[in-house]
This record gives C-alpha cells, sequence and structure tokens, in this order.
C-alpha cells in the first residue's frame, strides 16, 4: 500500500505547484532563465527530431498512396502529413523529448539541492521552496512545450517537401504549402497545441517532485534523475490519449 502513499504526496505536491505557478508570474526573472536553459538544451535534437519525423512519414506513405491510389493521390498526401504532424506527432515528441532532457535535468538539480541542504536552509529562512524553485521550473515547462511543439510542426511539414524534391517528385512548394495548410484550421490546430501546456506541467511536477525527495548521497541524485524521466515520459503517453479523447468527445 505504499504506493498509495506515495501517489497521495505526489497528488498533494502537484496541486501545490498548481497553486504556485500564479506567482512565479512575479517573478519572470528566474522563468525566464529557467525557459532559456529548457529551449536551448532541446533545440538541437528538436531539430533533428523535426526533421526526421516529416521526412520519414513522407518517405514511407509516398509509395504506398501512389502505388493504390496513383500519382494523382500524391496530391493529396501534404494534407495528411500535415494533420498528423501538427495534431499528434510533434506534440508528442516535444513531451517525450522534454521529458528526457528537462525531466532528468529537474530532478538531478533539486536533488542535489536537497543533499546539500540548500533547500533546508530556504524553508529555515521562512521561504516557500515550492514557491522559489518549484513554481518557476513547472511554469517554464508549461511555456516551453507550445513553442517547441509549434519549431517541430514547422519542421517536420518542411522536412516532407524536401523529402519530395529529393525523390524527385513534381510538387511545387506552392501545391505542397496550398495542401499543408488546407485542412489546419484553428479549431484543430490550438487544441493540439495547448494540450503541450499540460504535459509541461506534468514533466515539471515529476522532475521537481523526485528531485525533493532525493535521499542517499549521490546515487540518491541518479535515482530521482532516473525516476523523473521515467514517471514524466508516462504520464506525457497517458495524458496524450486522455487529452485526445477529452478534445474528440467535446467536439473541440
Amino acid at each position: 500500500m505504499r504506493w498509495l502513499e506515495h501517489l497521495g504526496h505526489f497528488a498533494h505536491f502537484a496541486l501545490q505547484a498548481l497553486a504556485a505557478v500564479p506567482r512565479a508570474l512575479v517573478r519572470p526573472r528566474e522563468t525566464c532563465v529557467q525557459l532559456y536553459e529548457m529551449l536551448i538544451g532541446v533545440l538541437p535534437l528538436g531539430i533533428v527530431a523535426g526533421l526526421a519525423v516529416g521526412a520519414v512519414v513522407w518517405m514511407h506513405l509516398r509509395g504506398t498512396v501512389a502505388t493504390f491510389g496513383g500519382p494523382e493521390a500524391v496530391r493529396v498526401l501534404p494534407r495528411a502529413l500535415a494533420l498528423a504532424v501538427v495534431l499528434e506527432f510533434a506534440p508528442l515528441t516535444a513531451g517525450l523529448m522534454v521529458a528526457g532532457r528537462s525531466g532528468a535535468s529537474l530532478g538531478a538539480e533539486l536533488g542535489s539541492m536537497r543533499l546539500t541542504e540548500q533547500i533546508d536552509a530556504l524553508e529555515v529562512l521562512g521561504l516557500s521552496p515550492i514557491r522559489a524553485l518549484v513554481a518557476p521550473r513547472v511554469l517554464a515547462c508549461m511555456l516551453a512545450l507550445p513553442l517547441l511543439t509549434v519549431f517541430i510542426a514547422y519542421l517536420g511539414i518542411l522536412s516532407g517537401f524536401l523529402a519530395e524534391v529529393a525523390s524527385g517528385g513534381n510538387l511545387t512548394w506552392t501545391q505542397y504549402h496550398t495542401a499543408c495548410v488546407h485542412d489546419l484550421t484553428l479549431a484543430k490546430v490550438l487544441p493540439a497545441t495547448l494540450k503541450t501546456v499540460a504535459f509541461g506541467y506534468l514533466i515539471g511536477v515529476t522532475g521537481c517532485f523526485f528531485g525533493m525527495q532525493a535521499t542517499g548521497g549521490t546515487e540518491g541524485v541518479g535515482r530521482a534523475a532516473t525516476r523523473s524521466v521515467v514517471v514524466s515520459i508516462f504520464l506525457v503517453l497517458v495524458a496524450n490519449v486522455v487529452l485526445v479523447k477529452v478534445i474528440q468527445v467535446s467536439g473541440i
């Protein structure tokens, strides 16, 4: 039954962090520093992921579509690629990358602060670690995910066109771009992008929670980082399924 106890502690911590996030808006400097570090840290991987996702999906689908639908069917493929990348691949890829990179960083950073008694010092001074340390990091995660999602989506769409050119296709950029934006309405794009705010919240809370629970010296910091990554990825995958269903049911 200890897992229920841990779940209760995590839920309580998550609610405290959520309540403290608005207070982080009055500390923009700390939030901006965390946001900058998150985006710069994950940007190289985001570039590679965005280019790879669009190109691989295009290469897989182009031959199949041309075989069963004929050459003219390829003109419809950009619409399918744009919807797949913008609505699912980009948000999920961004969530998993930040969970892997920033989740470990948050767990290790706060774990080190816990073991070196920096967090205890804040409490002795009458300062709340939730407000001073956790809230800016959680808010930075919530802001970083949508920005990274848009960046990956643009790269994914662009790499699809580059794959078409490399394969000797006949689609021009104007034809490709027009087909891509044909079905990308605000009602579809906005919910898919904003769901990554929930991913960012879960990643930030998870990393900070396990970091602040770290014990046992340097091995404890390693365990905190590992648990942060594993649990963050699990929560992102589960939240993605739930949010997609909620969006479909609500008709957003």
